[in-house]
């Protein structure tokens, strides 16, 4: 490779155009972080000029560029941006801005001269003219917006071509708007230029043109970095990919990906791939913002780590993206065809998406809807692993049941969840050893011990989901009616003739026995209890202090409200009040009504309480064991 260090005037001024990489990123500089502070600069050189000071030259950066062979007597010179677009895309937008106030004025001697940096001549010599007349080519999602801008021959043809971007009285829309960037650009410096220009010092408004055109021209270089035939664009990329505004890491896979592409089969080989197995991930769906504990990330990012740690069976951070998806792409050997590549991607984002939303009708699609209220994202890698693995339907939805149980059950247990990560790659890693069934995962998880891991028995499970606090305990609310809603479909799927409920959604989690039961809901010897008294039996809980037996019953009392036998789903409707009052009433103005499995006894039942809690929570226990089966099922 060489170097040369361009000002402005030379980068622009001969017959070439500096091409964008239709894989590279849309240009993203903004006012706040770019704009704003390159103007500082404009003006700074400006006003030195005024002055007469020296006009020592202001280096905005490196740009990287790989010239293209050029065929033939016919088209322009033709240099890759493999680094530098937002620079060299911002200049141009400065010069136009420029050429827009120097056209108003009249001033043909300095436009010439600007024109000559903004446009290729003699296009009756070019391939295609339409495209290489500009100076700077830029990516396809830029180039509308670009060229309506770029050739505006005024700020009211600029105005008129962006309609929706200006307000009645022709100023730009602040508020709730966002502009396409080539047009904020312009407009941006074409406001700051003027009013640099407009100000009553320091010369006429004509010597303030040519000033500031000087300084824009002459005063600014950019050191241009030319790579030779063996220098690796892609290297040099990576390298250099920090400056400006920083890359995604999705950003240098893409790169990576094309670049690779471009070598393998030419720009039209890597363009066809592009638009039939990249560009669905340009979707807003792959760019929205996701959150995983204290990490935010775009969904693609997260997806990509989903999808390499399926293929690697290994862990993969997500601070160091691109040096796992390196690892993925280089394999053993021989580095993965770039179409290959994509496929892969392409195969496992098909079941991301169905997982993501939990929508269709694959296996992994339940999966994703009946997982997601569980935060177990760390079950994705080998969701997706297991879907490409086992082309088995049937298998396939065997092997995701036994993730939600281990997770169902773990929760009810209120085992931690801190180790899953590292767990289910461990659990990937075991899979991807040998055939991929629903058997073998089962004796994997069965064979794991201690809190952090193993994957709670039939007795553990009876015993926590009979006894333990699972409402705002065990499980929060979301948690809690998600169980319940399992339990129903549950009860109904027992019987093949019944279809299973819908809208379950939209139901409230009801305590039977409600929470605050001491005005309407007597102990069984006829009397009330009270809040104090209830404070007493939690103090003396953890002071161990021995209870009376009327203690003792109101003890047993707060324990059972938010047992699992105790939880049902209700709409309240405009009944919502009769959730307090005692039982029968409660029976009368909501079970009623109920067409849910889950309250059919309750219509029949004459009375509740602790007994009564108990027996349903056993029966309960009797369909959670059959949806969440243990490793005793194996």
């Amino acid at each position: 490779m060489n170097s040369e260090t361009w000002a402005v005037q030379v980068l622009f001024q001969e017959r070439r155009q500096y091409r964008v990489p239709f894989y590279q990123r849309a240009y993203v500089w903004n006012r706040e972080e770019q704009w704003e502070p390159l103007w500082n600069d404009i003006r700074e050189k400006a006003d030195a000029r005024l002055l007469g000071d020296g006009n020592t030259p202001h280096f905005l950066g490196a740009v990287v560029l790989e010239p293209q062979e050029r065929r033939g007597l016919i088209g322009v010179e033709s240099l890759h941006i493999i680094d530098g677009q937002q620079r060299l895309t911002t200049l141009q937008y400065i010069l136009t801005a420029l050429a827009l106030l120097l056209r108003a004025a009249n001033e043909r001697v300095l436009l010439s001269v600007v024109e000559s940096c903004l446009r290729n001549g003699n296009p009756e010599t070019m391939k295609t003219p339409e495209t290489e007349v500009y100076k700077v080519w830029p990516t396809f999602r830029d180039r509308t917006n670009f060229v309506h801008a770029m050739d505006a021959p005024d700020l009211a043809v600029l105005k008129g071509r962006f309609p929706e971007s200006f307000t009645q009285r022709g100023t730009l829309r602040q508020i709730g708007h966002v502009h396409p960037a080539a047009l904020e650009a312009i407009w941006y410096y074409c406001d700051q230029i003027s009013r640099w220009i407009e100000q009553p010092d320091g010369g006429d408004k004509q010597s303030r043109s040519a000033t500031i055109t000087e300084a824009i021209l002459r005063d600014f270089s950019v050191v241009c970095i030319f790579l030779g035939k063996n220098d690796d664009a892609q290297i040099i990329f990576e390298t250099l990919n920090g400056r400006g505004a920083e890359l995604n890491a999705t950003d240098l896979i893409r790169n990576f990906i094309f670049m690779r592409a471009d070598q393998e089969g030419g720009a039209s080989g890597a363009a066809e791939l592009y638009d039939t197995l990249w560009s669905q991930f340009e979707q807003s769906f792959w760019s929205e913002a996701q959150r995983r504990g204290r990490l935010t990330r775009p969904r693609l990012e997260w997806f990509v780590q989903t999808a390499i740690q399926a293929e690697l069976c290994d862990e993969v951070d997500i601070g160091k993206l691109y040096v796992g998806y390196r690892r993925f792409a280089i394999g053993q050997r021989d580095i993965v065809p770039a179409a290959a590549q994509l496929q892969t991607l392409n195969i496992h984002a098909a079941t991301y998406r169905q997982l993501i939303s939990g929508s269709g009708s694959e296996p992994i699609a339940k999966f994703g809807k009946r997982l997601a209220l569980w935060d177990a994202s760390t079950t994705h890698p080998l969701a997706l692993f297991i879907v490409k693995s086992c082309k088995s339907a049937e298998e396939q939805a065997r092997m995701l049941d036994v993730l939600v149980s281990y997770l169902v059950r773990r929760a009810i247990c209120k085992l931690t969840p801190k180790n899953y990560n590292k767990m289910f790659l461990q659990q990937l890693k075991r899979l991807s050893e040998g055939e991929v069934t629903a058997a073998r995962l089962m004796a994997s998880l069965a064979s794991l011990d201690g809190d952090a891991s193993r994957w709670p028995r039939d007795d553990e499970f009876r015993k926590a989901w009979l006894e333990a606090e699972i409402y705002e305990g065990a499980l929060d609310a979301s948690r809690t009616k998600a169980v319940l809603a399992e339990l129903e479909n549950g009860m109904r799927s027992a019987r093949s003739e019944e279809p299973l409920a819908s809208g379950l959604e939209n139901l409230d989690v009801d305590h039977i026995l409600p929470g605050s039961w001491f005005d309407h809901w007597p102990l069984a010897d006829g009397t009330r209890a009270t809040s104090s008294e209830a404070y007493s039996v939690l103090v003396a809980s953890y002071s161990g202090q021995p209870l009376s037996d009327r203690l003792k019953a109101i003890g047993r009392r707060e324990a059972a409200k938010k047992q699992m036998g105790n939880l049902t789903l209700l709409h309240y409707g405009v009944n919502r009040g009769a959730q307090h009052h005692e039982f029968l009433r409660k029976r009368e103005a909501l079970f009623r009504e109920s067409n849910l499995h889950l309250n059919r006894a309750l219509m029949r039942a004459e009375k509740w309480g602790e007994d009564a809690i108990d027996a349903r929570g056993r029966e309960l226990f009797e369909v959670a064991k059959r949806i969440w089966r243990g490793p005793e099922a194996q």
